[in-house]
């Protein structure tokens, strides 16, 4: 069983490639022009970061990947972690390199986004249904029970991770928002693993906080690079994967908060201003409305990194 001796070397590990990545990959994106548009209707402080290059969740995968295929004997819940990653992250890279390299600003239709995060959420759900010892069930934050969904399980999982992956997604419009969001939500899914004796989610978690602290040098205000849908949905890809390989996918909306927090936001908006022709907040996700108040984005980011900590110990009462 994985020790905290361990957890700790990996997180040093990960993040140590991520260190090195960076000043590797972000030239090279700089070069190729791989810069950020900001949107006009969004905050006027956010229009100075015009041109920062974006697409840097690569440095991030690679590190994970790296990390991972090094630190321990690979098993399939870490190949399916892995492929999650992986698979999200593409999805995200090609939605980046259709809006910055071919500059058609919408990147990819809905329908196709939506279409590859089906197979990979449809595959996920499937391997764990087949291979969980709990089977159908899942955990029930709070009860210390669990809860068989039979039928239901398919279909409820591919909406966890479709959920997860795209309120990750929405998350990422702040300078280190996104990143040390996910770190501390990560280092929750960490120890919750190694307690539970899941050596492979461990690592994969353990490797995710690296490279979320790595990519902090650079993301961090004034971000010298953004993680694009490349990052932001590979990480989401990783949060809904290490959840639903420990059958806790119930705790997500719990320490995973400020993603819910964040696409409810944007949910309510719409369709508000369907409905009423009126917005509730004045913009959204919801860390635009909280600039457009008057806080400075630095406030907005460490504010919801101090929720994400206070979720991650209710999260630990929840399931311990």
């Amino acid at each position: 069983m994985i020790n905290l001796k361990e957890i700790v070397f990996t997180i040093m590990i990960s993040f140590v490639i991520t260190l090195i990545l960076g000043p590797i990959f972000i030239p090279m994106l700089k070069r190729l022009k791989f810069g950020q548009t900001v949107r006009d209707e969004g905050p006027k402080s956010h229009l100075s970061k015009n041109g920062t290059p974006t697409m840097g969740g690569i440095i991030m995968v690679i590190a994970i990947f790296i990390t991972c295929l090094t630190r321990t004997k690979v098993n399939k819940d870490m190949i399916f972690a892995l492929v999650a990653i992986f698979g999200f992250g593409l999805i995200g890279f090609i939605d980046d390199y259709i809006k910055v390299v071919l500059k058609r600003s919408l990147g990819l239709r809905a329908y196709q986004k939506i279409i590859g995060q089906l197979i990979l959420a449809t595959i996920l759900a499937i391997y764990q249904s087949k291979t969980s010892i709990l089977g159908t069930k899942v955990i029930v934050p709070f009860l210390k029970t669990n809860i068989d969904l039979g039928i239901f399980y398919i279909p409820f999982i591919i909406f966890v991770t479709i959920a997860t992956v795209n309120s990750v997604n929405l998350t990422d419009g702040l300078d280190g928002l996104a990143s040390g969001v996910t770190l501390i939500v990560g280092s929750f899914f960490a120890m919750i693993a190694m307690r539970l004796g899941n050596d492979s989610i461990a690592i994969v978690s353990a490797a995710l906080i690296g490279a979320c602290l790595g990519f902090l040098k650079f993301n961090a205000h004034p971000a010298q690079v953004f993680m694009g849908d490349t990052g932001s949905m590979a990480l989401g890809g990783a949060i809904a994967a290490a959840a639903i390989l420990m059958n806790i996918s119930l705790i997500i909306p719990i320490v995973g908060g400020i993603y819910f927090a964040e696409s409810l936001s944007v949910i309510i908006q719409v369709t508000s201003f369907k409905l009423t022709g009126k917005r509730v907040f004045k913009m959204s996700p919801l860390h635009h409305h909280f600039e457009l108040e008057g806080w400075h984005e630095t406030k907005v980011v460490i504010v919801f990194w101090i929720i994400s900590v206070i979720l991650s110990f209710v999260g630990f009462f929840a399931l311990l």
